[in-house]
């Protein structure tokens, strides 16, 4: 079996499938936030790869296939963008502003971060598109000369904590506008952040969707700016 596996050119893809499904089901049935379905089922494909001594190698070979759709499926947040258009026209000028800031932050977060654990110059170009989605955010780092593997693994920390805590953060400071809301998540936790802002309201998913454009732009400018700083 195990062998059978091991040739198969769809292992990695079936296998993320099926257990995206299962993190999916287990996440509506408990409404846990920590068990954010992207997150639960990347734990659930390391475990089955352990047991089944697996080679990532093999898994990502059609795995990978999936890849592939991560930018029209960024795309595609166009969709409900387009249907709240007159809340962007009313919002325009605190939309730019507020996400430009954001973006503005994450980096300088990352260079302050940096500084005070005393990290490289190549790992912190590898951090300073972290809150931008995979697909700017890697073509960001290797202009800049950063490893693609660490981007990519923040990419993914950040989004995932920021889909799991949106709810509460916004709880806590008590922010109740939907277009904050939804400009927040999108700029600091890229698309994992808005597949939650999408469940939150129609107004919240499409405010972060666009948040994912303009602040993958500005991140550009920002991370280009702050490389030197190192």
């Amino acid at each position: 079996m195990n062998e059978l596996l091991q040739t198969s050119s769809y292992f990695g893809l079936a296998l993320t499938l099926l257990m995206y499904w299962v993190a999916y089901r287990i996440n509506r049935k408990t409404k846990i936030a920590i068990l954010n379905p992207i997150l639960l089922a990347s734990a659930l494909i390391i475990l089955i790869l352990l047991a089944c001594d697996i080679k990532y190698e093999t898994y990502e070979a059609g795995a990978s296939f999936i890849g592939k759709l991560l930018t029209p499926a960024t795309v595609c947040y166009a969709v409900p963008l387009y249907r709240q258009i007159e809340v962007l026209k009313k919002n325009v000028m605190a939309i730019v502003i507020s996400v430009l800031c954001g973006s503005f932050s994450a980096v300088a977060f990352v260079f302050g971060f940096s500084k005070l654990f005393g990290f490289s110059a190549q790992f912190y170009h590898s951090l300073l598109p972290k809150s931008v989605t995979t697909a700017i955010g890697i073509g960001v780092s290797e202009e800049l000369g950063g490893l693609t593997a660490i981007t990519i693994a923040a990419i993914m920390i950040t989004g995932l904590f920021g889909g799991a805590a949106a709810v509460a953060i916004c709880r806590l400071f008590h922010i109740t506008d939907p277009v904050a809301k939804g400009l927040a998540i999108g700029t600091s936790a890229h698309a994992v952040g808005t597949s939650k802002a999408i469940e939150i309201g129609e107004v919240e998913g499409a405010m972060s969707g666009l948040a994912i454009v303009i602040a993958g732009l500005a991140t550009v400018l920002w991370s280009s700016l702050a490389a030197g700083w190192m």
